[in-house]
């Protein structure tokens, strides 16, 4: 990615020093929102529909609208990739239920806010995954609907402060005893008999 960055903002790609969203945005004053993340391989999308579907039932599940159909999202997604000459990387879309007067109780239908950008990042040759790192283990403090790819990132936050204290790369959280996944990763353990063990699918876990 060079020159000039562009993001999204309710429709609109403009330059990243210009882009702006409202104080009374239910994202920024409650966490009311949700977020997705797309890697970007050659210019490319990967796996982008998953992606899309995965934003779709958060967005439900919370009952946001989703403002637009997979065929839109994609031509944003793409129209945001070119314009930043992105080759390597990822695409973030945040999703907000939109601006109002601050309240816990929001009228009906209000009109979403949409804001994508783009991030340039090694993904091909990541040192994390060539050479392994180092975790901690912490108490998963998050909500009970982890499934929901919300905004509100305050134990994750917390979690990874934790991990570069210790002098390691990221937090393992466990609950009742058990691992359920990583502070910004999905945790998966490979036994001594090469069985792959990971937490079932529940809301107890974002679906990777």
């Amino acid at each position: 990615m060079s020159g000039e960055r562009f993001i999204h903002v309710d429709g609109a790609l403009v330059p990243a020093a210009d882009a702006r969203i409202p104080v009374m945005d239910r994202g920024f004053l409650f966490g009311d929102g949700i977020y997705e993340v797309t890697l970007v391989l050659g210019g490319r999308l990967v796996d982008n529909p998953a992606h899309l579907a995965r934003l779709d039932r958060s967005l439900a599940a919370i009952d946001i609208a989703n403002p637009h159909t997979v065929a839109d999202w994609t031509r944003l997604q793409e129209e945001l990739i070119e314009r930043n000459r992105l080759d390597e990387g990822l695409v973030y879309i945040e999703v907000t239920r939109g601006v109002a007067e601050r309240d816990f109780l929001s009228a009906d239908g209000l009109r979403p806010t949409v804001v994508m950008f783009t991030q340039a990042k090694n993904v091909r040759h990541q040192p994390a995954a060539e050479a392994g790192v180092a975790v901690i283990t912490l108490p998963d403090l998050r909500w009970a609907r982890r499934d929901i790819k919300s905004v509100s990132l305050l134990a994750q936050v917390l979690a990874k402060r934790a991990a570069r204290a210790a002098g390691v790369a990221e937090a393992w959280l466990v609950e009742d005893g058990m691992v359920t996944e990583g502070a910004s990763s999905s945790a998966f353990i490979v036994t001594p008999d090469r069985a792959i063990v990971t937490r079932p699918l529940s809301p107890a876990i974002l679906p990777g």
